[in-house]
């Protein structure tokens, strides 16, 4: 597998950070890294959609599912848990790639997310994420997102934003997978 780096977004008090070029047909599958993304509120979700080629808007339809491992600072809990707040079933809203972040000074959230076979105009788009960060209640989270988009539209544009507030710091790179 080799990685072929398209471009890189990177945060500053920003409400988006977006890809609306690079995604095509050139690549199978795409990988974007998201590296110490800190929200401006604590508790933050980090999120993301897609945009479907000649489409308006971040809005396409998303089935997910979603489940986290954590641990807290102190030791005193940790827990595997399947998320039923943070999937969704045939939803047209931004879907969680981590929830809770926090906003102290040494918070943030780091991890991949894969898009597969975007340029397909004949399946629907698989994704699969994985992040870690560091929960506004003082636990370290283990992220486990997947799904895919159903629509047999080519897939060219994704955003990534919080629910609510800025993404203060952080960068995403995007790559291409052969």
């Amino acid at each position: 597998m080799g990685l072929t780096f398209i471009a890189s977004v990177t945060a500053s008090s920003s409400a988006t950070l977006s890809f609306t070029s690079g995604i095509d047909s050139t690549y199978n599958e795409y990988l974007f890294q998201f590296v110490n993304m800190h929200p401006a509120t604590d508790g933050a979700h980090i999120e993301f959609q897609f945009n479907a080629s000649g489409g308006s808007g971040f809005n396409e339809t998303i089935t997910s599912t979603a489940f986290r491992a954590n641990h807290t600072e102190d030791g005193s809990s940790s827990a595997l848990a399947y998320q039923t707040s943070r999937d969704q079933a045939q939803g047209t809203g931004y879907q969680d790639l981590v929830a809770g972040v926090g906003n102290d000074n040494d918070q943030s959230t780091s991890g991949i997310l894969t898009l597969y076979d975007p340029a397909s105009t004949t399946y629907v788009k698989h994704f699969m994420s994985r992040g870690v960060m560091s929960h506004d209640d003082q636990h370290i989270m283990d992220y486990y997102i997947a799904g895919y988009v159903n629509t047999t539209s080519a897939i060219d544009e994704i955003s990534f934003s919080t629910d609510g507030g800025n993404i203060d710091a952080g960068t995403i790179y995007m790559y291409g997978v052969s």
